[in-house]
C-alpha cells in the first residue's frame, strides 16, 4: 500500500477530529440518492463527520454499476474488473477505525494484463517495471530504456499534477491558490494538452504494438486515444508502476465491504427507492421527493449520472442540455460465458487486440458502431479463485467497447458482435470456443442505462476527447443551489472505482470545509 493504516488514521485525526464537535451539535441529515461505490463512500465519510445519512437506491442491491450475479454455478461480477489503488479504500476504514481485514482483502497480481496481437506476437504485462521492459524487448524489440523512461515520466505527471487535480475540486479558487499548483504547472508541459495520447506514444516508443498497448489506457475513461490529451498518459502510472489487485471474493468484495461498514458508522440504506425529484427554494436544498413524500435533508449529494440529475431529479432541462456539450464516453457490450474447460493461456486480465485500432476508434465515436474486428477484453476471476466456477471450467467476461447509444438497432448488434468475437478468439486461441459456452448472459448499452440511469448507457459520463475535458468536467458541488453536491464518475475526477472514491473525498472536504466556516 502507498500509506500505512496507523498513517491514515493519524491523517483522519488531523483532518476530521476538530470538527465532530462543531458538527454534532446540531447535527444535519444528508440524503445521498444512488449506492454506487461514490456514494457509499460518501455516506462513510460523512458518518464519520457526524451526519445523520440516508441513502436513497433504486435497485435491490448497493453498487451501482459494482454488481454481481450468479448463472448456475458461475459467479460474475457484472460491472468494472479492474482493481487499483487499494489505498482509498483503506483510507475509508482508517476514518472510520475500523479494521479493514475484517471487512476486506486482497492481494498483488503480478501480471497487471496479458495482451494478443494478430500478427502472433503476446505481452505479459509485468506490474515489475524491469520485467515489463525486459518483455517488451524480448517480444517486439522495444528499447528497454524507452519502456522505463515512460513509466517514470507517468509516475512523475501523477504525483505533480495528477493527485493535486484529480484530489481537489477544479472550481474551488483555494485549489489554484494552493501552494502545490504552482509547482505542479511548472512541470506541465504543452505537450501533454497540445498533443493526442497516440501521438504522446507515437514518439516515445518504436514498435507499433507498444504504441497500441501504450494506447489503450484511454479506454480506462472510455475515451479516444487518437483524440484525448497526451496527460491521460499517467493512468499507466496506477497499473503499471502502483500495481494490480485482485480482491479476495471478486470485484463484488468491494461493494460488500463499503455497504458493512456504511450500516456499521450509522448509514440507513432505502433500496427499490428511487429519488422521484430533489427539493430546492431560496437557492438551497430542502431534501427529496420519495414515494411522493417529501424526506427532509440539510444536505443532498447526487451519485446518479448528473445528466440525469439535472433533467429529471432537478426538472433543469437548460443545465442538462449544456452537460451535453461534452461528447459522451464509450459504453460496452459484454458476454458472460461460463466456459467447460480451462485455458491455462489466458490469465485474469487478457486483451485481444483489434488489427486496426484507429478504425475501431473511429467506428466507435463518429460512426457509432461496432468494427468487424473488435478489441475484445476477457477477464476471468477463476483464475485467482477456482471457487467462482465449477472445477475444470472458467468464468469468462467478455467486453467489447462500444459507441454510447443513439438508437442502433443493439438486438441486431449484438448478434453480429457474438459471431466476430467468437470468430476471432476461436482463431487466436486455436480452438472453437461456441460449444464450450455451458451459460450465458448479454450486456448492452440500453441495459446498462436502464439499470444504472447514465445516460446513453454511456459508462464514465463524458469522455477525455477534447484538450480540455478535464477542466470541464462537472463540478462536484452546485453553485445555484446550497446545499447540493454531486459524486460519482460523471462528475470530477473521472470516471473508474478510484477516481469515483475520489470524488467522495472531495465532497466529503467540501462539506467539512462549510460546516467549519460556518462554526465560525
Amino acid at each position: 500500500m502507498v500509506s500505512t493504516y496507523s498513517d491514515t488514521c493519524q491523517l483522519a485525526d488531523k483532518l476530521f477530529k476538530p470538527l465532530l464537535f462543531t458538527i454534532n451539535m446540531h447535527k444535519k441529515k444528508a440524503i445521498i440518492i444512488g449506492s454506487g461505490v461514490g456514494g457509499m463512500a460518501t455516506a462513510i465519510r460523512l458518518a464519520v463527520q457526524g451526519l445523520d445519512v440516508s441513502v436513497y437506491e433504486k435497485n435491490s442491491v448497493p453498487g451501482g454499476k459494482l454488481t454481481a450475479f450468479e448463472q448456475g454455478s458461475y459467479h460474475f461480477d457484472a460491472g468494472p474488473s479492474l482493481f487499483t489503488q487499494p489505498q482509498n479504500i483503506a483510507e475509508l476504514f482508517a476514518l472510520a477505525n475500523e479494521p479493514m481485514d475484517q471487512y476486506f482483502s486482497y492481494e498483488p497480481v503480478a501480471i497487471a494484463c496479458k495482451y494478443f496481437y494478430e500478427n502472433g506476437k503476446v505481452i505479459h504485462a509485468h506490474t515489475d517495471a524491469t520485467l515489463f521492459a525486459k518483455e517488451l524487448k524480448e517480444q517486439l524489440n522495444e528499447p528497454p530504456e524507452n519502456v522505463l523512461t515512460y513509466l517514470k515520466n507517468a509516475e512523475k505527471l501523477y504525483n505533480n499534477i495528477g493527485t493535486v487535480f484529480l484530489n481537489n475540486s477544479l472550481h474551488k479558487a483555494a485549489t489554484w491558490l494552493n501552494k502545490r499548483i504552482f509547482p505542479a504547472l511548472k512541470t506541465l508541459r504543452l505537450d501533454y494538452l497540445l498533443k493526442s495520447m497516440n501521438q504522446h506514444n507515437s514518439k516515445h516508443f518504436a514498435s507499433p504494438e507498444a504504441v497500441q498497448l501504450f494506447n489503450r489506457f484511454a479506454t480506462y475513461n472510455g475515451s479516444n486515444p487518437y483524440k484525448a490529451p497526451a496527460m491521460l498518459s499517467l493512468i499507466p502510472h496506477l497499473e503499471q508502476n502502483q500495481g494490480t489487485f485482485y480482491p479476495h471474493g471478486g470485484m463484488i468484495s468491494i461493494t460488500n465491504a463499503l455497504h458493512k461498514l456504511a450500516v456499521k458508522k450509522g448509514v440507513q440504506f432505502y433500496f427499490n427507492t428511487p429519488v422521484q425529484q430533489i427539493m430546492h427554494a431560496d437557492k438551497s436544498v430542502q431534501g427529496v421527493i420519495v414515494n411522493d413524500a417529501k424526506v427532509l435533508a440539510d444536505l443532498v449529494i447526487s451519485n446518479g449520472d448528473i445528466y440525469f440529475t439535472y433533467k429529471n431529479l432537478l426538472n433543469n432541462a437548460p443545465q442538462a442540455k449544456k452537460v451535453l456539450k461534452q461528447e459522451r464516453s464509450s459504453s460496452a457490450v459484454i458476454f458472460y460465458w461460463g466456459i467447460n474447460k480451462p485455458f491455462p493461456r489466458l490469465n485474469l486480465h487478457n486483451i485481444f487486440f483489434s488489427n486496426d485500432y484507429k478504425k475501431e476508434f473511429d467506428n466507435i465515436f463518429e460512426q457509432r458502431k461496432l468494427i468487424d474486428d473488435p478489441t475484445i477484453y476477457i477477464n476471468i476471476t477463476s483464475k485467482m479463485e477456482p471457487g467462482q466456477c465449477p472445477d475444470g471450467k472458467e468464468n469468462w467476461f467478455v467486453m467489447v467497447n462500444a459507441p454510447a447509444n443513439t438508437g442502433q438497432s443493439w438486438e441486431d448488434l449484438k448478434i453480429v458482435l457474438r459471431k466476430n468475437v467468437l470468430r476471432k478468439l476461436s482463431r487466436m486461441l486455436n480452438e472453437n470456443i461456441e460449444p464450450l459456452i455451458e451459460t450465458e448472459h448479454i450486456l448492452d448499452p440500453v441495459m446498462i442505462e436502464t439499470q444504472t440511469a447514465s445516460y446513453m448507457g454511456s459508462l464514465y459520463g463524458t469522455s477525455s476527447n477534447s484538450k480540455l475535458a478535464a477542466f470541464l468536467r462537472p463540478a462536484n458541488f452546485s453553485n445555484a443551489i446550497r446545499g447540493l453536491y454531486f459524486c460519482g464518475g460523471s462528475v470530477h475526477p473521472g470516471g473508474g472505482i478510484p477516481l469515483c472514491l475520489k470524488s467522495a473525498k472531495i465532497v466529503s472536504e467540501l462539506i467539512a470545509a462549510h460546516h467549519q466556516k460556518q462554526a465560525y
